[in-house]
Parts: C-alpha cells; sequence; structure tokens
C-alpha cells in the first residue's frame, strides 16, 4: 500500500529524509571511492592468488558492501520510487516429498529493507572470521583461545540470526509519497525494536572483548621479541596487524558514540537535523568500518608481505602469521 498526502505538517519528515538520503549517498561515494582505489591491488593480492577462506571472506565483504550501499540508496534517495508489490514463489517441501508453492506478494521497500538487514548479520559474520582467524594466529594457534572466540561468536550470531527471523517476521514494508518526494518506510512492532540496542550492545562487548584480546597479545610479543635476532621481522607484523585493528576498533567505538547519543538523548527531536546527522554519521561510520576497513584488514597484511618477498628477494615456504597462507607474487617466485 502506497500512502499519498501534502499535507504541509509532514515537511519536517520530508527535511529529515532528504538529510538521511545525502548520507545514503555518502556511504555508497565512500564504498565504492575504496574500492577504486585498492582495485589494483585487489588483482594482484586476492584475484591472482591461490584461492582460500580469507579471499571468499574479503570477496564476500566488499561486495556485499557495494551491494549494500545500492540498496541503502535506492531506500532512502527521495526521487526514486520503489511503489508496487512484486511476486515472489515459494517452493515448500510437505512431510510427504510432494511439492506445494505459496506465492507472496512482498512490497519492494521491504524486500529492500529484509536484503539489507541480511546483508548486515552476514557482513559481521564474516568480519569476525576474520578477525578470530588474526587474533587465532597472534596467540600462536592457540586452541583455548580458538574455542573461547568460537563459542562468543555462534552466541552471538545464533542471536542475531533469531533476532532477524523475528524483525522480518514482524515488519512490514510500504512506500510513502509526501508533497512528490518518495519515502520507503518499515513499521516494526514496538517489542521487536528493543531487539537492536539488544543486538548492538553484544557486538559492542565483543568488539571490546576481541580489542583487549588484540593489545594484550601485541604487547606481550613486542617484549619477547627484543630477545630474537628476528624480532624485526615479526615485530613489523605485529605492527601491521595492530594498526589495522586499531583503526577498525577506532571507528567501532566513533560509531558507538553517535549511537549512544541518537539511542538516549531523549531531547532531541527525530527529525531535527541535529539527530539526523548523528544518525547519518553513525550509520556512515558503521559502513566504513564493515565494508572498507573491513576488507583491509586481509588486504594491508598480504600487502605487507608481498613487499617482505620483494626485500628479501626470496621467500620460499614463508607463511603468514596472520592467516597462515602462502602468497604467490609475480615475480617468478612462488611463496
Amino acid at each position: 500500500m502506497t500512502i499519498v498526502s501534502n499535507d504541509p505538517a509532514l515537511w519536517p519528515a520530508i527535511n529529515a529524509y532528504r538529510v538521511s538520503s545525502c548520507f545514503a549517498v555518502a556511504f555508497f561515494v565512500g564504498v565504492t571511492y575504496d574500492w577504486t582505489l585498492t582495485f589494483g591491488q585487489e588483482v594482484e593480492m586476492i584475484w591472482r592468488q591461490r584461492w582460500s577462506l580469507m579471499t571468499v571472506m574479503y570477496l564476500g565483504v566488499r561486495y556485499l558492501g557495494i551491494l549494500y550501499t545500492v540498496l541503502t540508496m535506492l531506500s532512502n534517495v527521495t526521487t526514486v520510487s520503489l511503489t508496487d508489490t512484486v511476486r515472489v514463489s515459494v517452493v515448500l517441501y510437505s512431510c510427504l516429498g510432494s511439492i506445494m508453492t505459496a506465492t507472496l506478494y512482498c512490497h519492494r521497500c521491504f524486500i529492500v529493507y529484509a536484503v539489507r538487514q541480511c546483508i548486515s548479520v552476514v557482513a559481521f559474520a564474516v568480519l569476525w572470521v576474520i578477525i578470530i582467524t588474526r587474533l587465532h594466529a597472534m596467540y600462536q594457534r592457540s586452541r583455548k583461545i580458538l574455542i573461547l572466540l568460537v563459542v562468543i561468536f555462534l552466541a552471538v550470531n545464533i542471536f542475531n540470526g533469531v533476532a532477524l527471523i523475528l524483525v522480518m517476521m514482524h515488519t512490514s514494508g510500504e512506500e510513502a509519497i509526501f508533497s512528490g518526494t518518495y519515502q520507503c518506510m518499515s513499521n516494526s512492532a514496538q517489542d521487536i525494536t528493543l531487539l537492536y540496542p539488544l543486538s548492538w550492545t553484544l557486538a559492542t562487548v565483543l568488539e571490546v572483548f576481541a580489542m583487549c584480546l588484540a593489545v594484550w597479545i601485541a604487547v606481550k610479543h613486542f617484549r619477547e621479541l627484543r630477545r630474537y635476532s628476528a624480532g624485526e621481522i615479526i615485530g613489523d607484523c605485529f605492527a601491521v596487524l595492530m594498526k589495522t585493528h586499531l583503526l577498525y576498533f577506532a571507528s567501532f567505538v566513533t560509531a558507538s558514540c553517535f549511537q549512544l547519543i541518537v539511542s538516549f538523548d531523549l531531547t532531541m527531536d527525530v527529525y531535527s537535523k541535529d539527530y539526523q546527522i548523528c544518525a547519518g554519521l553513525f550509520q556512515f561510520l558503521e559502513v566504513m568500518q564493515m565494508f572498507v576497513l573491513g576488507p583491509r584488514l586481509i588486504l594491508s597484511l598480504r600487502e605487507y608481505y608481498a613487499e617482505l618477498v620483494v626485500d628479501f628477494g626470496t621467500a620460499g615456504g614463508m607463511t603468514s602469521i596472520a592467516f597462515q597462507e602462502r602468497v604467490h607474487i609475480s615475480t617468478g617466485n612462488s611463496v
């Protein structure tokens, strides 16, 4: 159902949607600009190397990010219409093995909203596979650390998955046309909206815990590496690991500050420019963290080892500390 109105009282909402549409365009520009800058490195360090789990993780989070920003722009730009419903055929299997087909009619706004939410959950899981792999390697493949991280990872992501299903079941999408501007609207039950801050709180605890683990092992290694002749090389590797992780975490902390302002400052009007700017900055930093700094967690380390191979001229059998995988450099040497 499409809501049409020319009521002048809706202009605060229209202006608020225009601010959010500007941020939606900024998401797309930021992610695609970073992809353009790093595409040459991606071809050399990702596409031309032997495929591994980290290759799939990188490509997943990179291109899901581009899709996410495109969908966000479509649903937020006030000049783009997503009117009408879409016929969706779902194949269901009965207990006896016969096939039944159910036809659903979903509004395009709801479909875009649902896909964006699914991408967020999947991207969060992919990023944490990357971070767990890094921490596992930094702790010298400690089984205890791996088990601890995997258990926490599964608990948080199972909760996110269940929350996603509940949100999709109790959310409807529709388009509103206010004074000639198009706005996608999603309506959720009041109880369901409480899942968002709870999910964000769990993610925050997980981020802080991972950062504490990374800082602890980095400080410990930098102290121990002074005793070894190879300390400079391994120390540089840990420096690269910590630099990318600190940037990733700093983005999360900054985004969390804006999220706290939006969530707990009850004096702010949701249609005010201050509220929309804070909400937009939170979403912008969240997108940059997941879809720009996330892929760079892999790309920066592969670039470091590529430079290390060039500097030393030969690196037969060199193993990546972070991902335990070999990197082939197009210099004639197999690494």
